[in-house]
Formats: structure tokens, sequence, C-alpha cells
């Protein structure tokens, strides 16, 4: 009589490989914050909200595992973006404002973008990964049988590899406008309260912006050509609200930290739907 461990099915080496790196990745994401917490000449307002969402992402690498064991395909995008943003939000926040890094801060930061450089390279180079991530989520059935939970393939032609890319990208917006908006609060705790006006627009565009991209998103998977046009207008309007603010509210210093990781998002929402347009459509299934 064989085990419950005998009959389950094995999954293959290169994906236990790249469940075992994201746990140490998303272990070595807080490890690294915590030491450049530590070790920060300003433990401010701002260095807090950093750091903080800079931490949230160790629980995105958790959700991340959980697709790459059920193998999703929306596993490839996500880490994608995971490992861009994390680099860029750890590499913002190692560096003072004035003087060296400090150099326990510097070896976490290499150990952590060699640590992404593996994800990326095993999710988009590794032939196994790549035939196993080939499942969708699963939904609520009803047929003859009854009502169950289970996968099924979208009813809408599969959306490419470059359009789930666009959407995961473009779903960072929202959090990193808001992120710096919180952080230009702490000028109105000091009594700059002539900032109020722009930090509530700021704000508001950050929660707008998180409809508008859903809004765009739904339809660009659908593959309608309208859609990718209008992700790129509101990409443009996302910069052309971020930057300035951020160089008002928070200076050069607050451009190159909140700006930067905005900027690498929006470049590869972008690239993903002009990369995708060239691609052929697939047949509707008859």
């Amino acid at each position: 009589m064989r085990t419950a461990a005998e009959t389950e099915v094995r999954r293959p080496s290169a994906v236990r490989a790249l469940t075992a790196l994201l746990a140490v990745t998303a272990a070595a994401t807080v490890v690294v914050e915590v030491l450049n917490w530590w070790y920060a000449p300003e433990q401010g307002f701002g260095l807090a909200v950093r750091t903080g969402w800079a931490m949230l992402r160790s629980f995105g690498f958790l959700l991340l595992i959980g697709h790459v064991r059920r193998g999703r395909t929306v596993a490839r995008p996500l880490g994608l973006i995971l490992a861009i943003t994390t680099v860029f939000a750890v590499g913002r926040l190692i560096v003072p404002r004035q003087g060296v890094p400090p150099l326990p801060g510097l070896l976490g930061f290499a150990l952590l973008t060699v640590l992404c450089a593996a994800v990326v390279w095993l999710l988009y180079r590794s032939p196994a990964v790549a035939g196993h991530l080939v499942r969708h989520r699963s939904r609520l059935v009803i047929d003859r049988s009854g009502i169950s939970f289970r996968e099924t393939p979208p009813r809408r032609p599969e959306a490419n590899a470059w359009l789930l890319t666009s959407r995961v990208a473009a779903f960072t917006y929202s959090p990193l406008m808001l992120v710096p908006a919180l952080v230009a609060t702490a000028g109105i705790l000091d009594g700059r309260l002539l900032a109020v006006p722009a930090v509530l627009l700021w704000l508001g565009a950050g929660i707008a912006t998180s409809y508008l991209v859903l809004f765009c998103t739904a339809f660009l998977l659908r593959g309608k050509r309208w859609a990718g046009t209008l992700l790129v207008v509101v990409s443009v309007a996302v910069l052309a609200v971020d930057l300035p603010l951020c160089w008002w509210l928070l200076g050069v210093d607050g451009l190159v930290r909140d700006g930067a990781p905005l900027v690498a998002a929006v470049v590869l929402a972008v690239y993903g739907v002009r990369r995708a347009a060239r691609v052929p459509a697939p047949t509707p299934p008859s």
C-alpha cells in the first residue's frame, strides 16, 4: 500500500531550488533592512516608511512561493517586478544623505542583488521551471457534476507573457506613489502647511492610479489595443505627477530614492506593452 508521500507528484529539482531561493531572498530582505535601519545615521519618519515598504516585499516573495509551488503562470512577471523593485528599494536606503554607506549595508545589498538576479534567471532561463509554470488559477465551477473549485483556463485568449509583465508592473504604480506621499507628511508635521494641498493631491493621485490601472489592464489582457495606449498615457501622467512632487517636497534625495523605482516600473510596463504589440494575437478557441 502506497503512502501519501509516495503518491505525491514530485516537483522538478529546479522548481524546488527556486522555492528555497525565494525563501532565502525573503529572509535576506528582512535582515538587510534591519541592518540598514541599525546603521542609519538618521532614523526619522521617512526612513521608517521606506523601510516598512521595503520589508513588505518579503511577504511578496512568500506569495510568489505559493504561485511557484502551484505552477501558476503569473509567477514569472511577479518575480521579475519583485526582484527589480526590491533592488531599487534596498539600494535607495543604504546610501545616506552624507558620507559613505556602511560596509554591512553594502554587503547585504550585494547579496540581495545576487539573490534577485538568481531568481529572475531561474524564472526565465530554466526549461524545467518554464514547463512547471503553466497552470491557471482555480475558479468556482458549476456543471452537471455539481459545484466545485478547480483550475479552469480563461475564456478569453491567453495573454502573452509581456502583457502579464506590464500588468504586474503597472500595479506597483499606486504604492510607489503613496510611499513618498506618506514620507512628505513629515514636512506637514514639522509646520510646512503650504505642502498640505500638494500632499493631498499626491495621495489622491496614488489612489486614483490604482483604479485606472485596474481598468486598463482588465481590457489589456482581453487583447484591446486601445487599452495599451491608455496604459502608456496613464504611465506618463503618473511620472508627470510623481516626479515633480518628489523633487519639490522631498528634494533631490527623494527624487532619486522614490522616483527611480517608479521610473523603472513605468519603463518595464511600457516596454511590455510595446513588445506585446509585436506578437501576433492568439487565435480564440472555437
